[in-house]
């Protein structure tokens, strides 16, 4: 059974949550604060994934995010009641694979978290990747297999969801996809977002790979419609 770990200070919150995603096959675990989560964290290294409330009482979501980011790629998903962009950008900056904006439907919570599950997929020690599962460009290489990014040989930290993003680009250099065409093929058919999202999440791909939107080498805005992955691959 997967394990949820539910972090939120409101107990009738995390009653809602657990219901649902108790109803889905998931195995909850609870706290009320960001220092229990951290603690729950460190002693339940099976969690696969978190919804973390971005106002808890002893330090904000997006502490607990960086504090966590520092140890763990385990996903998390930001519940916030902040609507301001603001927000949202300092959390997917700091490593959150998803947010939802309270108050939401539970329906669409679980939909988030198995679309974040998705993108995934559990790792199989000691099966050897074949070279489509490697991409290399000038500066760039991204490992499917190894979901391993680096630029001139340093390796880059990307979060689950910036990495199947880069992915998806990189696997076709030079289309042009919209961004409704990058949801579907990246969040998948049941997200129930702002297509806006995706500028959210190119931003902060951009800003660990080093690339400059207004001369980019590696992805590059097509005004009005998307984005198309530049890099010149190895030759």
């Amino acid at each position: 059974m997967r394990r949820s770990l539910i972090v939120d200070d409101e107990p009738q919150i995390r009653t809602v949550q657990r219901a649902y995603l108790a109803a889905d096959g998931f195995d909850v675990v609870e706290a009320a604060t960001g220092r229990q989560a951290l603690d729950v964290l460190a002693r339940h290294p099976d969690i696969e994934i978190v919804l973390l409330d971005v106002g808890l009482p002893d330090m904000s979501g997006i502490e607990v995010l960086r504090s966590l980011r520092a140890t763990s790629d385990v996903p998390v998903i930001l519940v916030t009641a902040r609507t301001d962009e603001v927000d949202k950008l300092v959390g997917l900056g700091v490593g959150a694979d998803d947010y939802v904006t309270k108050p939401f439907s539970p329906r669409e919570l679980v939909a988030r978290v198995q679309a974040v599950l998705r993108r995934r997929p559990p790792a199989e020690p000691g099966r050897s990747e074949p070279d489509d599962e490697v991409l290399r460009y000038d500066a760039l290489t991204v490992d499917r297999g190894r979901r391993e990014v680096s630029v001139l040989g340093r390796p880059v930290e990307l979060s689950a969801l910036d990495f199947d993003l880069l992915w998806a680009l990189a696997s076709a250099p030079g289309r042009v996809y919209s961004r409704a065409q990058l949801l579907e093929k990246v969040w998948g058919y049941d997200f129930y977002g702002d297509e806006r999202v995706v500028d959210v999440h190119v931003r902060t791909m951009r800003a660990a790979l080093g690339d400059d939107a207004h001369e980019p080498r590696i992805i590059a805005t097509v005004r009005g419609v998307g984005y198309k992955f530049v890099a010149r691959p190895v030759s």
